[in-house]
C-alpha cells in the first residue's frame, strides 16, 4: 500500500519519526550523564531535547494518521498501525509531562520527569518495532513499483534502456538478474 502523504515520491512520515525519536533516545542520554557528572548544561540540553521532540513527534504523527487513514479496515495492518499511532500518542504524552515537569528547573530535573523520560524512550522502542512490521512485512508505505531495479523517482526515465540499467546504476543487462540471490 503506497503512502498517501509523499514528498518527492518518498513517504513524509518516516522521514520525520527519526528527528523526535533521536531527540528523546539523546536526551535520556544527557539525563542520565547529568546525574552521573552532576552537570546541569546537559539537563538543560535534554530539556530542550525534549521540546524539539515533542513538536517533530506532533508534525511526524499528521503524515503518520494520513496514510494511517489509508489503511483498509479489516486488515492486520491496520489494527497494528492503530496500536503503533496509540503507542506514539502516549510516548508523546510522557515526554509533555516530562517537559512540565521540568520546566521550572530544567537544570535539576526530578525523578518523576526522568522516570517519564525512560517510559518514553523504552514505548518508543516499541512501537518503532511496530511502525518496521508496518513497512517492512506488511508493505504500509512503500511504492507499488518498488523492486531492485525501480526508476529514480526525480529522473522521472524508465530504469531500462534496451534492456540495460541506466549507466548511473550499473551496466548489468536486466534479464541477468537473479531475484533469488541476495
Amino acid at each position: 500500500m503506497e503512502s498517501k502523504a509523499k514528498f518527492l515520491g518518498h513517504p513524509i512520515h518516516p522521514m520525520l519519526v527519526v528527528f523526535p525519536l533521536g531527540l528523546f533516545i539523546t536526551s535520556l542520554i544527557f539525563d542520565l550523564i547529568a546525574l552521573l557528572t552532576n552537570e546541569p548544561a546537559l539537563a538543560i540540553a535534554s530539556f530542550y531535547m525534549i521540546g524539539a521532540g515533542v513538536l517533530g513527534g506532533l508534525l511526524a504523527a499528521v503524515f503518520g494518521l494520513i496514510d494511517w487513514l489509508a489503511i483498509p479496515t479489516g486488515t492486520r495492518a491496520k489494527v497494528i498501525g492503530l496500536l503503533h499511532g496509540l503507542g506514539n500518542v502516549l510516548l508523546i504524552g510522557f515526554f509533555i509531562f516530562s517537559w512540565l515537569l521540568r520546566r521550572d528547573a530544567p537544570q535539576a530535573p526530578e525523578a518523576a520527569a526522568l522516570i517519564l523520560s525512560l517510559l518514553g524512550v523504552a514505548l518508543g522502542t516499541l512501537t518503532a518495532w511496530l511502525g518496521g512490521e508496518l513497512v517492512y512485512r506488511l508493505a504500509v508505505g512503500v511504492d507499488r513499483d518498488a523492486n531492485l531495479n525501480a526508476p529514480d523517482l526525480l529522473a522521472e526515465r524508465p530504469a531500462f534502456t534496451d534492456g540495460a540499467l541506466e549507466p548511473h546504476v550499473d551496466a548489468v543487462k536486466s534479464e541477468e538478474y537473479d531475484s533469488t540471490t541476495t
